[in-house]
């Protein structure tokens, strides 16, 4: 029987090799750049909304499997989210990956709880919140995020 890390394991490379909503949306009005200082992660997070919902998500950049899955999970999570849950998702995340499951685990992480193990590793850390960091950015109307 595959162990649960395992499993954690062969989704994020999944969604590294196979990476979901990768890809520039022209039709985006809301946009950041994200840098990640200490590897050279890079993305840029493309949103679309329509009255306070993310209608379309996406991403661009290059970084390791651990940012660059956690950019694909977080596209898939946020399509159809209000600016509010957007938020309380971001929040979600940054306490999963910050101090853990047992902290943060609750059923709105869904499949984004596989970064739970992060915390573990605190280079890691800035790598699974940079696409989230960016996401907020642009939220706010745009410009740069860092790790830092």
């Amino acid at each position: 029987m595959m162990d649960l890390r395992e499993l954690y394991q062969e989704v994020i490379l999944d969604h590294s090799k196979r990476p979901r909503n990768r890809r520039e949306m022209p039709e985006a009005n809301r946009r950041a750049e994200g840098y990640n200082p200490l590897c050279g992660d890079r993305a840029t997070v493309f949103l679309h909304l329509d009255d306070g919902i993310v209608r379309d998500v996406s991403f661009e950049g290059s970084g390791c499997s651990i940012s660059t899955a956690s950019a694909s999970m977080m596209t898939e999570a946020l399509r159809g989210k209000s600016v509010a849950e957007v938020e309380a998702l971001f929040q979600r995340f940054h306490e999963l990956v910050t101090t853990g499951p047992e902290k943060a685990a609750g059923p709105e992480l869904g499949k984004l709880a596989v970064f739970g193990g992060v915390r573990e590793f605190p280079m890691r850390v800035k790598c699974a919140s940079l696409a989230w960091h960016t996401m907020r950015a642009a939220l706010e109307g745009g410009g740069r995020a860092t790790t830092e």
